[in-house]
């Protein structure tokens, strides 16, 4: 089935949360009648696969706090080093949402749209997108750079809805 990943645009956190509370946890795109305006993918995890395309544009190494974000949802205290204590903990169980920093947004709205054929080429080549073509992955490169943008111009910000 794969991790779905769902990349959308926001006022606040406090929507975003109240979304949550109102939707039973999302989720917010992808959806008949979504609450946010977004991309929902399969497996196109922050951290890394979107990271990697962060990282490419931004020509830089990457690694795993490429993409500076933080945790908005679950709502309660994050748990320690051991995890949660009881696995219908929201933190063991998701959906988990997190907003990333002004910084990745506009790093994505301001790709000059005659880069933007390299960088989906370069991040083609990443292990984890192996074997997927930039034809394949254009579309999805120029979503995320549009859903930026409107982002970026609305004074919103992007988040990420995970859910197993």
């Amino acid at each position: 089935m794969g991790v779905e990943n769902d990349y959308f645009r926001a006022p606040d956190a406090a929507a975003v949360v109240r979304a949550l509370e109102e939707t039973d946890t999302g989720p917010l795109v992808g959806v008949a009648d979504p609450v946010f305006d977004g991309i929902s993918t399969k497996g196109v995890d922050p951290a890394v696969v979107f990271g990697r395309l962060i990282a490419i544009i931004k020509s830089v190494p990457w690694s795993v706090d490429v993409v500076a974000s933080t945790m908005v949802w679950p709502t309660s205290p994050m748990p320690g080093p051991e995890g949660p204590e009881d696995e219908d903990d929201p933190w063991a169980t998701g959906p988990w949402v997190e907003e990333f920093s002004d910084s990745v947004r506009d790093t994505l709205a301001s790709v000059p749209e005659t880069d933007v054929q390299d960088a989906v080429v370069a991040w083609s080549q990443t292990d984890e997108l192996r074997g997927a073509s930039p034809d394949d992955l254009r579309p999805l490169a120029d979503a995320l750079i549009e859903l930026a943008r409107q982002a970026r111009d609305a004074g919103e910000h992007l988040y990420c809805w995970t859910c197993l």
